[in-house]
């Protein structure tokens, strides 16, 4: 029994993976493109997670497995280049939105103390060494992980709350509130689009299915882990959206985008509130990187053990699978090389893709786990229109975004294809 995990430590699991370092890196990026909308953006983004949520809850109570995900997709489609390209891209996106929340502590960072004169330069600073030193405390202890993972999501949740109280005490008269008004929307398609770029802030609840098999009493629980967090995060997200707007002008939210929630405390507790905001975020952003480099390089793994990539990857570096450090240096290269829209947007399209997969599985395996099929259907379809209407907006307004997804998806399946085609001749 000491490896089993409650209810309350299996809802955690969810709400630290969603509420990570992607709030505080995607919520100025999401007021720039939904404006006053920006709390509906977000419920858009929830009600596709809670809807593919199902999907995770069927697939998880009949196919527990550690490998979770990507368990769940071999279940699917066999252990085929199909399955093992969107398995590459599940850990792919994992350094994704590793490089998210890297970025998120780059630019929180330098608000505490400046290295340099120039705030460019103390990003990659910042972003760089945070890598670094997960990576390390990776290596030196797992237990360590655990123990600073459990922590931070009381610290964060705390202070994420009292940002919550205060910040709406302090709208009472605020001329900002206007800003939430119907009128200072965007238009549906660019408020729906808006949601899916900020998708990857809700993504963690997958998380859940890798803890699977260590969950008591799984046919109560499990359902009641995916579906607690995702709707506590969905409520937590649309409030602190609205103290955002509503606190401040969308010029200074466009000026402090990178930063946006420690600057929608200043107009309340000024630089206290401030500096808190910004500690939060440390510690928020930190913590996301410790979990998704244990996350990433458990996934490279799982893919190796399975065949879908070369065994060289269930080698050992230093007692650990040196996926650990491939993780960790391709996110050290993509958070110096890309912009924060770049990454959210490649995050969210690989997770909506992977998301569209594993409802199209729980639809297909209806039969298997006794789920109905309406639900996984309508998550499937939903995720092919969030993909489609995401590629078509950001190709307008961030082309490189885009273009950087569709390598990505590519190179997934070309080195699939190209490790079978050689396992074959051998």
């Amino acid at each position: 029994m000491d490896n089993k995990i409650g209810l309350k430590e299996a809802i955690s699991i969810g709400i630290g993976g969603m509420v990570g370092g992607g709030i505080f890196a995607v919520l100025g990026l999401a007021v720039s493109l939904a404006k006053g909308g920006t709390p509906i953006a977000f419920l858009f983004a929830g009600i596709l997670a809670l809807i593919t949520s199902y999907s995770y809850v069927k697939l998880s109570k009949k196919y527990s497995d550690r490998g979770g995900t990507v368990k769940f997709i071999n279940q699917g489609f066999g252990k085929s280049v199909f399955s093992g390209a969107i398995s590459n891209l599940l850990w792919v996106s994992y350094i994704i939105m590793l490089s998210l929340y890297a970025s998120a502590f780059g630019s929180y960072a330098p608000n505490l103390l400046e290295l340099t004169d120039q705030k460019a330069f103390d990003f990659h600073i910042y972003a760089s060494a945070i890598i670094i030193f997960a990576t390390v405390i990776n290596y030196y202890s797992i237990a360590i992980v655990g123990k600073i993972e459990s922590y931070a999501v009381i610290i964060k949740l705390v202070i994420l709350i009292a940002f919550i109280f205060i910040g709406a005490y302090g709208l009472i008269g605020n001329p900002n509130l206007t800003q939430l008004a119907i009128s200072q929307w965007e238009n549906p398609i660019k408020l729906f689009a808006g949601g899916m770029v900020i998708f990857v802030s809700y993504e963690g609840f997958e998380l859940i299915a890798n803890a699977a098999p260590d969950i008591i009493h799984p046919e109560k629980n499990i359902p009641r882990a995916y579906y607690y967090s995702i709707i506590f995060v969905i409520i937590l997200y649309i409030i602190i959206a609205f103290v955002t707007v509503g606190s401040l002008p969308f010029q200074k939210i466009a000026t402090a985008q990178d930063y946006v929630l420690a600057e929608a405390a200043k107009p309340m507790l000024g630089k206290i509130g401030f500096s808190i905001i910004t500690v939060a975020a440390l510690i928020s952003t930190f913590s996301a990187i410790n979990a998704s480099l244990l996350g990433g390089s458990r996934v490279n793994f799982e893919i190796a053990e399975d065949d879908e990539l070369p065994h060289h990857f269930l080698a050992k570096l230093w007692n650990h699978p040196v996926g650990l450090m491939v993780t960790a240096v391709s996110t050290l290269i993509l958070v110096n090389v890309l912009d924060l829209e770049s990454i959210s947007t490649a995050g969210s399209i690989g997770f909506l893709i992977i998301f569209g997969i594993v409802n199209f599985i729980g639809y297909r395996l209806s039969k298997n786990t006794g789920g109905k099929k309406v639900i996984p259907l309508a998550g499937f379809v939903l995720c092919l229109i969030a993909v489609t209407i995401l590629i078509i907006q950001q190709y307008q307004s961030n082309k490189i975004g885009v273009l950087v997804s569709m390598a990505i998806i590519g190179f997934c399946f070309l080195i699939e294809w190209i490790y079978k085609k050689t396992e074959s001749k051998k």
